[in-house]
């Protein structure tokens, strides 16, 4: 069986693609990140998605400078923005962008792809519904595939490391119909940029507004629990 690195987050879009991977004959390895951010919630989720798929390599892997240099409502002590619906969401690059995040976490995918045997990753970044963030771009997978292509053994010796985008132009709700056919485990994913002390999803910061209008746009309840307002 062929092997690919999954990026996974714990969220509904990554799931998606550890989805997509299964589907396509994948063993899929997980690879998920504790970067610093303010809520481990997502590691718990992306954990139990592993477990559901029944991933036998899933690596976790701390990465303490995106804490340290701050900048990010995710990863600083900065208010994470709040609407009411998704009109709410400005058209300028966010504060919950990491920066450099997705660059640092597919040069490790990509450590690991060749340690690992894999020559398939997937990355469930998308550029339609994607909150402005400049890393989840069709141009910055392809100069980053360019880049892994000439600064790495595998493709120094004729081989190749292929990056999936299955999402890439994707809506929210397209991606959910997606994931819904494919039984993707929705009801183990989390969104939130910002949860309860519970951890409960609080149904107002970008990342839930999305994911709630995607899930009514394609007809479908969201199985997982929202705050009370």
């Amino acid at each position: 069986m062929k092997k690919a690195v999954i990026l996974s987050s714990g969220g509904l879009d990554s799931t998606t693609c550890m989805a997509v991977a299964v589907s396509q004959g994948f063993e899929p390895i997980a690879l998920s990140f504790d970067y610093g951010q303010r809520h481990q919630v997502e590691l718990q989720a992306a954990q139990k998605v592993g477990d559901h798929y029944g991933v036998k390599n899933h690596f976790v892997t701390p990465i303490s400078l995106f804490r340290d240099i701050g900048g990010s409502a995710l990863t600083d002590d900065i208010e994470v923005p709040k609407g009411e619906s998704v009109g709410d969401i400005g058209d300028d690059i966010p504060v919950t962008y990491v920066p450099a995040r997705n660059l640092v976490f597919l040069s490790m995918a990509v450590g690991v792809a060749e340690t690992q045997g894999a020559s398939d990753i997937f990355i469930g970044v998308n550029a339609l519904d994607y909150s402005g963030y400049p890393d989840c771009r069709p141009e910055f997978i392809e100069a980053f595939a360019k880049t892994a292509s000439i600064a790495t053994k595998v493709g120094v010796e004729g081989d190749s490391l292929t990056i999936h985008t299955p999402l890439i132009d994707l809506t929210k709700a397209q991606i959910i119909e997606l994931g819904a056919s494919l039984d993707a485990p929705y009801h183990l994913t989390h969104s939130c940029y910002a949860p309860t002390e519970a951890d409960e999803s609080c149904g107002q910061c970008d990342s839930c507004l999305l994911r709630l209008k995607g899930f009514a746009d394609a007809g479908l309840s969201d199985p997982i629990e929202y705050a009370k307002s």
